[in-house]
């Protein structure tokens, strides 16, 4: 990206612009705002967690728990939106695979009423490959973190 694409990034990212960088809907779409956008670098994904969601009919019914894969897919969302606007990919088809995710840990339960902050760091990235670190926090208490690797396949 070039230095005049880098300075009109937005540092937030509502879930309209979302849905123009990201393939992901209902019920995989698992962010609903990305704030403190730093294009190239991090930024943090805004989870407000509900129990209407569908994972939690069995997850558990009694005692609803977000899963931890899908704690670290909202994340993996979080780092698709930072590479979506730091390769200028906003109406374009960019889809994202994971490669890898390393030293994942839980140390909190996510529940309904939640709003799940999913703060993500670039380590390696500007090509195809890129590796992040992200940590998952409510109410500033940590609840997961993960290192992954995903590739990027820009259609069109």
């Amino acid at each position: 990206m070039n230095e005049q694409s880098v300075a009109a990034a937005p540092a937030e990212a509502d879930i309209h612009l979302i849905q123009r960088i990201i393939p992901h809907r209902y019920p995989f779409l698992l962010i609903d705002k990305v704030r403190d956008i730093r294009v190239n670098e991090g930024a943090v994904g805004i989870k407000n967690v509900t129990y209407n969601e569908p994972h939690f009919q069995g997850h558990f019914p009694a005692a609803p728990i977000m899963p931890g894969v899908t704690i670290i897919e909202a994340m993996a969302q979080t780092a698709a939106i930072v590479v979506g606007l730091s390769l200028n990919t906003v109406d374009r088809e960019l889809l994202t695979y994971f490669m890898s995710i390393d030293n994942a840990k839980f140390r909190r339960m996510v529940v309904p009423g939640d709003v799940l902050e999913l703060h993500v760091t670039v380590k390696r990235g500007g090509g195809r490959v890129w590796k992040f670190h992200g940590q998952g926090k409510v109410a500033g208490a940590l609840c997961a973190e993960a290192e992954f690797t995903a590739m990027m396949d820009l259609k069109g």
